[in-house]
Order: structure tokens, then sequence, then C-alpha cells
């Protein structure tokens, strides 16, 4: 039996026959509770194998997979059907920081609780006046002997509120220039002096906050790296961010376009054009990142490379939800009501979200950039 085959056979006896097929999302912590029993038999399973963080080490909650076990992992999960046990910047992002450049007294007290649910995070990095020019920011941490005080403020945080702890850029030192005062703290949200307003969104939801510090404690064994070398470690966990969002695990999927062709606009001949040239697309995309992952010398997230995919990804979703909307002509513009299916108003609704997501984590313009630069080895 391969590796794929003894995968499949162990997500269709662990996956509840509920769970076939469901969108439910977990991302862990003590405000998201998982009350549902198939899904927490599922999560347990798959938390028993490691399989809630497939490529970290045993020790830390892990399965011990190298990138082809969690390719074969994931294709498991999406052939059968099965939800994804964890998700989240945690699991995402700042754990594959940790494993690559924590101390071991920050894996051995964090990671374990990301493996296990137990504890959601978010990223502090974004301001009111430092978004694309992000070396900008201006929330600073004083040191008070073993622990930093924080003061300033942080946006567009997603899930701040219902985040336990911040992975936080903060200026240490406003001396020198802009990139070099700045530091990487680990910041709990529980702290008095913390304060979370949440934004509401054209598409009607709210997960999008603002996050105020009034001299919030930020402890010095929770200094990920160098004082003031923090600007390094933000961009490689930029590059673990890009490389998510690339694989989907931050953006809400659409619906399947040849589903909604096939509903709606069948008989257009342009229309059928319209989703063939993006399926084609699609499978392009797929199959560069195949190419990519396997010209890839050295394991780990990766290069700027991630950011050909962060911006390929985003485009391609939110191409294909503007498409999926088109399709449905009028049935596609429903906000609410009874004359909407829930189908039609989750689509015309992603369609809105998806217009943030060519913006978050680096805007698609900083992305160009980037890839000019240091993919392509353009001139500045």
């Amino acid at each position: 039996m391969t590796l794929t085959e003894e995968l499949g056979h162990w997500v269709r006896t662990n996956c509840p026959t509920k769970l076939v097929g469901s969108t439910f999302k977990y991302s862990g912590g003590s405000h998201q509770a998982i009350t549902d029993p198939p899904f927490r038999a599922w999560f347990d399973a798959c938390l028993e194998r490691g399989f809630t963080v497939p490529d970290w080490p045993h020790a830390y909650g892990g399965a011990g997979f190298d990138k082809t076990e969690v390719a074969a992992l994931r294709e498991a999960f999406r052939v059968n059907g099965a939800p994804v046990p964890l998700l989240g910047s945690g699991k995402e992002m700042l754990g594959p920081l940790l494993l690559e450049m924590g101390t071991d007294d920050q894996k051995s007290r964090h990671l374990p609780r990301i493996a296990n649910g137990e504890v959601r995070w978010c990223q502090g990095y974004s301001e009111p006046g430092a978004g694309s020019d992000l070396a900008s920011l201006q929330t600073r941490a004083v040191d008070s002997g073993d622990y930093y005080l924080v003061n300033g403020s942080k946006i567009w945080t997603s899930n701040a509120y219902m985040s336990d702890w911040m992975f936080c850029l903060v200026r240490t030192d406003v001396d020198v220039a802009k990139q070099e005062g700045i530091s990487f703290v680990l910041i709990p949200m529980d702290d008095p002096g913390l304060t979370v307003n949440q934004i509401e969104l054209i598409n009607g939801e709210s997960e999008f906050c603002q996050v105020f510090f009034d001299d919030v404690k930020a402890e010095k064994r929770d200094l990920v790296g160098q004082e003031n070398r923090g600007w390094g470690i933000a961009k490689r966990l930029l590059q673990m961010e890009r490389s998510a969002v690339g694989e989907g695990s931050f953006i809400p999927r659409s619906s399947s376009l040849p589903g909604i062709l096939q509903d709606y606009a069948l008989g257009d001949a342009a229309a059928r054009n319209r989703v063939l040239d993006h399926e084609m697309r699609k499978a392009a995309f797929a199959l560069t990142k195949k190419r990519a992952a396997a010209e890839q010398k050295a394991p780990g997230a990766a290069t700027f490379a991630t950011s050909t995919f962060k911006y390929l990804s985003t485009r391609l979703e939110s191409d294909g939800l503007d498409i999926s909307v088109a399709l449905m002509g009028a049935q596609g513009i429903g906000w609410q009501g009874t004359g909407f299916s829930d189908t039609e108003l989750a689509t015309t609704r992603k369609m809105l979200l998806s217009k943030g997501f060519l913006i978050a984590g680096g805007s698609s313009e900083v992305q160009l950039n980037i890839i000019a630069k240091r993919v392509l080895g353009l001139p500045d």
C-alpha cells in the first residue's frame, strides 16, 4: 500500500460521515470551543497522529512529515472530503517561524499549545500609518527590566477578538534607521491594557480589528530573535504567510465555476469560454506549484517565489468569484432575502471579501515589485 493509499484509508476510517464535504473551519483557542461531537472525534484522531501540524517534529505535537508526505495528507483530506483539522496563523505562520528562529523555551511553551488547539494567534503588523511601508511602524516598546511596556495601535488584525496571543512588531529604538529599530515580540491578549475594536467589512463580517496598547506587557523571554533585529524576522514570516496564502490556507474557496455555469449560463458560449480560460489558469497554477516544490532544494517555507504564489492565488480566487457573480446575473447581486439561495448570497459576499486578499499579506502591487527584483532579477 502506497503512502497516499494508506493515508486515504486512515481518513475514511476516522472522519465521521457527517463531516464529509463539510466546510467547517477550526483555528483553535479559548474563544472557539469544539461543541460538535463528530468534529471533536475527528480533531482528537488527527491530534493523536500529529496531523493537526503534520510537518512539525513529534516533540511539539507533529507527525514529522516531509513536504511529500504533507502533500499526500492534504490530498487525502481533499479527495475524501474531510475538513482540515486545524487552520490559523499559529499553525501556518508563527509555528514555522519559532521552529526556525525561536528559543527552546519558546518552542516548548508555545508550539504544543498551537498543535492541540489550545491557543489561537493573530498578527500585529500593520498600523494606521504603516501599511505597505511597514517599516514606518510607531508602536513603541520600552525596556522595563524583564519585560517591555508596549504603547500604540495595530490595524487590520485578523480575528484579534478571538485570539489568545499576538505576534507583534514593535519599535524598540527610535534613533536608528527605521528597519533597524524594530523587534518581534509575543504578547498575551488578556493583558488589561489591551483593547480590541472590530471593523465592519464590505461583506458584512467583522473579522478585521484595530488593537490598542496602553502599557501592555511583553515579557523579554517572548522576544523572538535579537532586540532591534526584528525586521529580518518580519520578512521571513511574511514569506511563510504568502506561502500559506498561496496554498489556500486562509482564503475561503469559491463555489465550483463549472457547477455555476451548468446552473446559470450553460447555453452561453462566451460564458463557457470565460470559465474554460479560468479553469486552465487554475490548472497551470497548480502545476507551477508542483514544479516549484520539486525544484526546491532546501526544506521549509521558502523563497521569494512565495510572492508569485500569493499574487496568483489571490488573483485567481478574486477573478473566479467575479466570474461566478457575473454568471448568476441578477441572482448574483443579492445581499439578503428569500429571493436568493444560500449559495448565491454566500458567493456574492465571498466576492466582496476576496478584494481584501489582494491587499492582505502584502498587496498585489508589492508582490509584483518583489517578483521583479528578487525572482526575475530586474533592476530597481
